[in-house]
């Protein structure tokens, strides 16, 4: 066969997954690392994002927070058009929409596809302000290309990879089992021309002899006339923030101190959590019901995507009185975001912001009400913590709609760096909420919170350090199973003609 590729040179490569979670963020992840690595400028990218896990990008604008991840593995700033289109369900059958970091409101999911094609035009735009401005543009696909009765108008999987005329690489994860049914059916499942611009597939989480997989290997790529391009290895206690929902293996069991957290439905940002799962002297566990919940040290209520539905969903399980016994016998809890405004006497949402309009009752314990606004605040910001009359510093980024007005002389968490004061405390300094996401992520921020919750002399952990190892040791693995050439220069010609061969 000719050398000569049938599609046009290109600087984006985009990776697909034949299922949600078969590791295409952890994929575009590692390749982000190891492209820097060799010197070159990366953007991630991902046309449209579903998930409830979310950051302020470097310019202000919302984006997925695997984004906001790839991009430290990338060595850039996180920015508003990696993830031009990033969608956060508030029910079952619609979403938030937001457009270059901002929202434009929420759709139901049939209204939404009216919207698809308009949407296309921005994120081909965008895109291709990235192909100008990096080496490399390093795509992430959203679900599987397979979903058929998604492909009208698609701007997630191969809609984007037509429009913008890249390359794909397909992985998949053998640790679910079924691995080949699931390469050779998501390949059946396109058109001719979707098929062709497959250049390979990559094969995630194995475990065993690699010996005993060769002739499944072998008859792949026989019967597909595609190249296993890695078998990328299962990596033992690997933690890598989850794109969106718990994470596998979300409790973990480290240390005597307890951390609970409240999970209702539209539990969001739960990557707020990961420094306290990965903490040498902390057990976190999830919950949705109280009774599973056990005694605890700390209680947390997380974000919420819906607040007063998840509040209402809370009460109606028994965590109302859960809370009440747990500060009872001296346990205290914490609210972040959403979690913060449930804390107070009252959220109204006039305007029917997040669900249908209404007010609801607040759990009472911080003296404060919210009210509910379609304009949503998105800031990063630093300061210091007044937790224990201590200089901790702190870091974090907001993102909520409506505001919390206090209804008595304020008790603050923290000091911001522009003057303001931030979060709440309870006069008997048992209860704590914040607006802040990302707080636990900074060491000294996170040494105070758990010494204000009660564990004595917390052990340091840094979770950025953590995360920087836990990038490098994904991308050793990758690098140490990808074929030769892979990463040589030009790009994409080692897959152009592996794929002919």
């Amino acid at each position: 066969m000719p050398d000569t590729p049938r599609f046009r040179a290109s600087t984006t490569l985009m990776v697909q997954g034949t299922t949600s979670d078969a590791g295409k963020s952890a994929l575009v992840t590692a390749l982000c690392r190891l492209h820097a690595r060799q010197g070159r400028k990366v953007a991630p990218f991902k046309p449209q994002n579903m998930a409830l896990n979310s950051a302020v990008a470097e310019d202000g604008g919302e984006i997925g927070r695997a984004q906001a991840v790839q991009a430290q593995a990338a060595g850039v700033p996180a920015l508003t058009a990696f993830n031009p289109i990033l969608l956060k369900p508030n029910s079952d059958t619609g979403a938030q929409v937001i457009v270059r970091g901002r929202a434009i409101g929420h759709y139901p999911a049939r209204a939404y596809q009216a919207l698809k094609p308009r949407l296309l035009e921005t994120v081909v735009e965008l895109h291709g302000e990235l192909e100008s401005d990096y080496d490399l543009v390093l795509v992430e696909g959203a679900g599987s290309p397979a979903e058929i009765n998604l492909r009208a108008n698609d701007i997630a999987n191969m809609g984007f990879a037509e429009a913008v005329d890249c390359p794909v690489i397909l992985v998949s994860d053998i640790d679910r089992g079924g691995v080949f049914a699931h390469l050779v059916g998501t390949l059946a499942l396109l058109c001719e021309a979707e098929r062709e611009r497959v250049r390979g597939f990559v094969i995630n989480r194995f475990r065993g002899d690699p010996e005993l997989l060769e002739p499944g290997l072998a008859w792949l790529e026989a019967h597909t006339g595609k190249p296993v391009l890695a078998v990328v290895p299962y990596l033992e206690e690997f933690h890598l923030e989850a794109e969106d929902g718990l994470s596998r293996g979300g409790d973990t069991q480290r240390g005597e101190f307890q951390v609970v957290v409240a999970s209702p439905p539209r539990i969001s940002n739960d990557t707020d959590f990961d420094p306290l799962r990965l903490h040498p002297g902390v057990s976190l566990r999830f919950a949705k019901r109280p009774e599973l919940a056990g005694p605890a040290d700390l209680l947390i209520l997380p974000g919420s995507k819906n607040t007063r539905a998840d509040l209402a969903w809370l009460r109606a399980r028994g965590w109302q009185g859960y809370i009440e016994r747990h500060l009872r016998y001296g346990g205290k809890v914490l609210g972040i975001c959403g979690g913060y405004q449930m804390l107070g006497h009252r959220i109204d949402d006039p305007g029917g912001v997040e669900g249908p309009a209404g007010s609801s009752e607040g759990l009472g314990l911080l003296e404060h009400s919210t009210l509910l606004t379609a304009d949503k605040t998105l800031r990063r910001v630093g300061g210091r913590s007044l937790l224990g009359g201590g200089e901790a510093r702190i870091e974090g980024y907001e993102i909520h709609v409506g505001e919390s007005a206090r209804t008595a002389a304020p008790l603050a968490a923290f000091q911001l760096d522009d003057g303001r004061l931030e979060g709440q405390r309870s006069m008997d300094d048992r209860v704590l909420g914040s607006y802040l996401h990302g707080l636990f992520d900074h060491p000294e921020a996170l040494a105070a919170l758990l010494g204000w919750a009660g564990l004595e002399r917390p052990e340091p952990f840094d979770y950025r350090m953590q995360r920087e190892h836990e990038i490098d040791r994904l991308a050793d693995a990758l690098a140490a199973s990808l074929r030769p050439g892979c990463l040589e220069e030009p790009l994409l010609a080692p897959l152009y003609r592996a794929a002919q061969t």
